[in-house]
């Protein structure tokens, strides 16, 4: 059965949040990424600005015993974020089958604007706004960490 949690995104101060966010929950983050850890051939990679390399691309708190609290920061190439479309919905499922199942379900009427895809980070992943507005991340780890 697939999880979800919480995916914040900020527009350049996700690092200053999630170190709240910790000294609040407590708890270590398994990951941070920033922009610069890219590999030079990944998707979007040529796309980042010297002023957006040390944000963060992604980073996880774990925050109970199933919930995870992730983020990330905006930057130049995906613009500028607003709020109220900060917030996504990260489906995490137990195969591609389902990744695949839950992302072209939800996705009808949407805008599925980064299909289902193998990641430069390992992971099965898509996004899409669906048709009511809400923003979804469907995301399958073959070997999760």
């Amino acid at each position: 059965m697939a999880t979800i949690n919480p995916y914040l995104i900020f527009n350049g101060n996700c690092e200053e949040a999630f170190l709240f966010y910790q000294s609040v929950f407590g708890g270590e983050f398994p990951f941070i990424g920033k922009f610069n850890d890219m590999p030079e051939d990944a998707a979007g990679a040529g796309s980042i600005s010297e002023e957006d390399k040390n944000k963060v691309m992604h980073i996880c708190l774990p925050i109970g015993k199933d919930s995870v609290l992730m983020g990330s920061d905006s930057n130049a190439a995906s613009g500028a974020v607003a709020f109220g479309a900060n917030v996504s919905i990260s489906i995490n499922t137990e195969s591609k089958q389902e990744a695949d199942k839950l992302f072209d379900g939800l996705s009808v009427g949407g805008n599925p604007f980064m299909p289902m895809n193998q990641t430069f980070w390992g992971a099965y992943f898509g996004m899409f706004v669906d048709k009511f507005g809400i923003h979804w991340m469907v995301n399958f780890d073959e070997n999760p960490k």
